[in-house]
């Protein structure tokens, strides 16, 4: 990306964020729901996003390495990157809630017990509450929300 432009030519700051959020933003945060969950130790990846994100700050604005983080943010018109995951979460579970009711996730999700005993029904239903509460991840998030 450094190629495309620096601070005194090729292409302009506006680019570079389009750039920045169309091809950079989707390939870091792909598979962001394996650890960006409730009750997930989510320190170290926010590190490496925000390292990431003041270096593409850097690079649209063509600012200074010592250049406060926040104004530039700001300039460069980019949200911070814990909003970001929040927004792609909420968004991801509503495509959850609108699956068709003949959807295996969506049967996967449902919270009452089986109807039939059959060994490979599963569901969040069938688990009992302390292994809900023990259970983490982006599923049991969904079912949360949808009681």
């Amino acid at each position: 990306m450094k190629l495309l432009g620096n601070s005194s030519r090729g292409i302009n700051p506006m680019q570079k964020r389009l750039l920045y959020r169309c091809c950079a933003l989707p390939i870091a945060l792909y598979g962001f729901q394996l650890w960006f969950y409730n009750k997930a130790l989510i320190s170290y990846h926010m590190k490496i996003l925000n390292k990431m994100q003041r270096r593409a700050a850097i690079w649209i604005l063509g600012a200074f390495k010592t250049s406060p983080l926040e104004g530039m943010k700001a300039l460069a018109g980019i949200i911070p990157i814990r909003s970001h995951l929040h927004k792609i979460a909420k968004r991801s579970q509503i495509r959850s809630f609108k699956l068709p009711d003949n959807h295996i996730l969506k049967n996967l999700l449902n919270d009452s017990p089986p109807q039939s005993k059959l060994p490979n029904s599963h569901n969040i239903g069938s688990l009992t509450t302390h292994q809900k509460a023990l259970t983490k991840g982006h599923l049991i998030d969904i079912s949360i929300k949808l009681l």
